[in-house]
């Protein structure tokens, strides 16, 4: 059986390996291709999408969906969905807020995931869910602290200056205050933990900004939701946004939280 937290773990090791040989701008940010979920493919994200697969393809049998190559099919059920860097525009700018994150799936639907890992190359924390086992942060429990109802930070992600523009507008008197911090993955992990209280995404998100930290989302009986979408649980874990992703305390503040932003 697979130790995937030792497996995470080492994959975190190989991701700080290419940190250190591509240390600046000037190495990290060069185009070096357009990747299959349609971003440009910069030499950060090729490198460490490489030692990544590396890594994961030792994993017999298993099917493997990467921001960059796309699907690998394996013969067996078992599907890892991976984003090498979520957060590359900060990793290649030097900003400390980007993460590798991991999820292994029996199946091909977010209902099917039974392991989620997030790695904060900026802070060091280590994110950890387990399908009916919970979430941690750094291996100890997230305890009591929930985010509010009453949004008094929303995180924003996938965003344009202009739809930055065109929405912002749209959560006032509904949200006090905008972060908008540049991994959606992380985001989400935060509210998990409630440092925010919750996260909108403004371009359709892929299953591999979102496969490992949604479980620690749902873990903590929160509410996550791919409202253009539905159902959350059943939404294919490939490379297609087909839905902006919203989460929150419960499913009452989405529904309220994505009805203005779809005015």
């Amino acid at each position: 059986m697979t130790d995937w937290f030792a497996l995470c773990r080492a994959a975190v090791e190989d991701v700080r390996g290419v940190l250190v040989e591509l240390p600046t701008r000037t190495e990290r940010e060069p185009v070096v291709g357009e990747g299959e979920g349609g971003d440009e493919t910069t030499a950060i994200d090729a490198a460490a999408e490489r030692v990544i697969l590396e890594r994961l393809s030792a994993v017999e049998g298993a099917t493997i969906v990467s921001e960059e190559v796309g699907i690998l099919e394996g013969d067996g059920p078992l599907r890892i969905v991976v984003d090498p860097i979520d957060g590359s525009l900060n990793a290649k700018r030097g900003i400390p807020f980007f993460s590798v994150s991991i999820a292994v799936a029996e199946g091909d639907t977010m209902d099917d995931i039974t392991f989620g890992y997030v790695y904060d190359f900026g802070t060091g924390e280590e994110w950890t869910a387990e399908r009916g086992k919970g979430a941690l942060l750094n291996g100890a429990d997230l305890g009591d602290v929930l985010p509010k109802e009453q949004i008094e930070i929303l995180s924003f992600e996938a965003t344009l200056t202009s739809s930055v523009a065109e929405k912002a507008s749209a959560v006032v008197g509904l949200a006090y205050r905008l972060r908008i911090m540049g991994s959606l993955a992380l985001s989400l992990c935060h509210l998990a933990a409630g440092r925010v209280d919750a996260v909108c995404s403004l371009k359709g998100a892929r299953s591999v900004d979102i496969a490992a930290a949604q479980l620690l989302v749902r873990e903590r009986g929160l509410a996550i939701e791919l409202p253009e979408a539905p159902p959350f649980g059943a939404a294919p874990l490939d490379l297609e946004g087909r839905s902006r992703c919203v989460a929150a305390a419960t499913p009452e503040v989405c529904t309220e939280l994505f009805a203005a932003l779809s005015r």
